[in-house]
């Protein structure tokens, strides 16, 4: 059982990561999902059971692959989130000139 604990674990932290990276608050994840955000809260912390439904909801709002969030190590998550989080800043860049 505490390998599922760590796993677990090491799958909030990317969600975290990812979140933190996109520059998304807990409030607008949890509005995404359509929870309050002390529940958006619970599951990042690992205090509430994420469901595989939640997982892949996740997922999409964040813009990667769930497969991402399952295995790897954070920098596998957080590039190509840094990479898109970059681009659309660049795009809003470019259409304001």
């Amino acid at each position: 059982m505490e390998l599922v604990q760590k796993k677990v674990k090491s799958i909030v932290e990317k969600i975290r990561v990812a979140r933190e990276t996109k520059g998304y608050t807990q409030d607008y994840l949890a509005a995404k999902l359509s929870i309050s955000q002390n529940a958006y809260s619970k599951l990042e912390l690992g205090y509430s059971t994420l469901t595989v439904v939640r997982l892949f909801a996740i997922a999409l709002i964040l813009e990667i692959d769930a497969r991402e969030l399952l295995s790897g190590t954070n920098d596998e998550v957080v590039a190509p989130a840094v990479i898109h989080s970059k681009a659309m800043e660049l795009e809003r860049y470019i259409a304001a000139l």
